[in-house]
């Protein structure tokens, strides 16, 4: 299975939202591959974040590809909206969804609204099984090591598996971490088996935005060289 390149995704929870448009320059400038959009509803979970209008003005500021996360109760509502206001991939939660048919059918909704690249989240406490029965249809899935809501909290790496269990079970989407994520914690995401890693204030808290994504990219890409070198078989 082919792996794709490492992507440092900067999250804008944590930048200056006065300075937007300067802050996704200079993060771009600094090397970042994606810039990641949290798009929260105040119901789903408990915090109210940005709509299509403002992801639109992002979409026009920013040159790198927006990964847009939607914590909302009625996602396939919205994903027209979020594919015209520029959304490169779009990830909506599977604790949305009743079973699997719900899933799939949530998943094709989204293929037919035109979303380029259709992702799927999942929540600390939800199991990876649950997923498992929709990976042919999504591009992305997300592990999530916070409980989605809020900026800053602390890893939880016992989701780690979760991603070990879908590089081994086949999964070669891209498989993204969010919550957490610095210099101590990312290099064990990509030693599961991530290939695109969110950060905020590990990017935007430092006034040097260059240096840190290009050690984050370093340390990631140190460990999964490593993992690859201590697989079975190499």
């Amino acid at each position: 299975m082919t792996e794709h390149p490492i992507r440092i995704a900067p999250s804008l929870l944590s930048c200056d939202f006065a300075r937007i448009a300067e802050e996704l320059l200079d993060v771009e400038r600094g090397g970042a591959d994606w810039h990641h959009v949290d798009v929260m509803d105040g119901h789903f979970v408990p915090n109210l974040t940005i709509g299509p209008p403002v992801v639109q003005s992002i979409h026009a500021a920013a040159k790198a590809p927006l990964d847009v996360h939607l914590m909302i109760q009625e996602p396939l509502r919205y994903a027209p909206d979020f594919v015209k206001a520029g959304a490169h991939v779009l990830t909506f939660h599977v604790e949305l969804c009743a079973d699997d048919r719900a899933t799939r059918a949530l998943a094709l909704g989204f293929r037919a609204a035109g979303v380029p690249r259709v992702g799927i989240a999942l929540n600390p406490d939800t199991p990876v099984e649950r997923v498992a029965g929709v990976l042919d249809l999504v591009d992305l899935v997300l592990v999530m090591s916070v409980f989605p809501g809020f900026g800053g909290q602390a890893f939880m790496p016992e989701v780690l598996p979760k991603v070990a269990w879908l590089r081994q079970h086949g999964y070669a989407g891209h498989v993204e971490m969010d919550g957490g994520l610095n210099p101590r914690t990312l290099p064990e995401c990509a030693r599961a088996g991530a290939d695109v890693l969110v950060a905020g204030s590990a990017i935007y808290g430092v006034p040097e935005r260059g240096p840190r994504i290009r050690e984050l990219r370093a340390a990631a890409e140190a460990a999964r060289a490593g993992r690859t070198a201590r697989a079975p078989g190499r």
